[in-house]
């Protein structure tokens, strides 16, 4: 009985293990608007590294996290399937081509761009293949799916409309101008940057409803909140536009080109240019409510949970948790270097933080 007693107490204060919670579907900045609001517990002070998964090749891919894995691309073609708890590698399947683009897993299926030009899709358990489609340029664009059509830009110009299912082509719309950018959705509409410096609209037809022309390219990804596109681009202009007719309703010049997508929220907007410094916005006027200097160039996009905004500087990937409200950091970490345009988001799942890197491939970190 004593022993019995014993063991119950140990139990109290020996936490046990679980698997992590995971969603059976995701997408590029975390759903289909790409406001880069992560619906997970924040990391409040300094992480532990749970597990790291190293790449032969530069990970410039936001890790996706699904059904209990986690999918990663690499700058040698390579894309991988792992274990979120473990690290443990599922199964891994080889493009022709590097792997910049983030995938979206939906109803069982792996929709991903790559160099070699192609769009593919695999069943996300084992990376066989269902299809593939060969556009006329390297796919640097993340996919964006909605009602089994796959929207992806590509280096060919185009936004491509492609069937979920079988891979044919929909339609195709020229933004003259090569496309880094990725597709957001939000009520029938299609938004995206071009390097011709035109944000356009079209409806889920490929018709065009507007566009706007700016002086550089915009490599950013829009995000979608109430009716309003929210987007940056290289001409150092982040700009509020109505997401029906394409009015500016309001624009601050951050005196840096902007690579980075912002992340939105109910009241914030937060961004940063490529000089480093993390600028959070009054969502309804654009007034700003503080910045926050990362001390290098950055050209990855915020992500924010719950309270909290993580950002990752070319600084040796230094990774910052900053207080939403203040604007005061609460811990960094070092992730290894990052660079080129297209730097890894960080994700939060479950009170787990998800982060690929250029020298480490992909690091997990949390709290124990």
């Amino acid at each position: 009985m004593r022993l019995l007693f014993i063991s119950l107490c140990l139990l109290l204060i020996i936490p046990l293990s679980a698997d992590m919670v995971t969603p059976t579907e995701t997408t590029f900045r975390g759903d289909d608007a790409r406001l880069g609001v992560y619906d997970s517990n924040a990391i409040l002070s300094a992480p532990t590294l749970l597990w790291s998964f190293d790449t032969p090749r530069p990970n410039r891919t936001t890790p996706a996290v699904a059904d209990g894995l986690v999918y990663i691309g690499n700058e040698e073609g390579t894309f991988y399937a792992l274990d979120a708890d473990t690290g443990a590698e599922k199964w891994r399947f080889k493009t022709g081509g590097a792997v910049v683009s983030t995938a979206t897993v939906k109803d069982g299926r792996l929709y991903m761009g790559s160099l070699d030009k192609s769009v593919y899709a695999l069943n996300a358990s084992n990376g066989i293949s269902f299809w593939e489609y060969e556009t006329g340029g390297q796919v640097y664009s993340s996919p964006l799916v909605v009602d089994d059509v796959v929207y992806i830009g590509s280096l060919d110009n185009h936004l491509y409309a492609l069937s979920a299912m079988s891979g044919e082509l929909i339609w195709k719309y020229d933004t003259a101008g090569q496309i880094w950018s990725s597709p957001a959705y939000a009520d029938g509409v299609v938004v995206i940057g071009s390097r011709s410096g035109r944000i356009t609209a079209v409806d889920t037809s490929g018709t065009e409803l507007w566009h706007i022309q700016t002086d550089k390219p915009v490599d950013a990804t829009p995000a979608i909140l109430d009716g309003i596109v929210y987007i940056g681009g290289r001409d150092g202009i982040l700009r509020a536009i109505a997401l029906e007719d394409g009015e500016i309703l309001w624009e601050h010049d951050m005196q840096s080109e902007i690579y980075a997508s912002a992340s939105v929220t109910e009241f914030e907007v937060f961004v940063f240019g490529y000089n480093g410094v993390l600028h959070a916005f009054n969502r309804e006027d654009g007034a700003v409510l503080w910045r926050f200097e990362l001390g290098n160039v950055a050209y990855s996009s915020p992500s924010v949970a719950d309270e909290v905004v993580y950002a990752l500087s070319e600084n040796q990937g230094l990774l910052y948790a900053i207080d939403r409200r203040t604007g005061v950091e609460l811990w960094h970490y070092k992730t290894g270097e990052q660079g080129d345009y297209r730097s890894s988001a960080p994700v939060l799942v479950d009170g787990v933080l998800f982060v690929g890197s250029n020298t480490e491939g992909v690091l997990v970190l949390g709290q124990q």
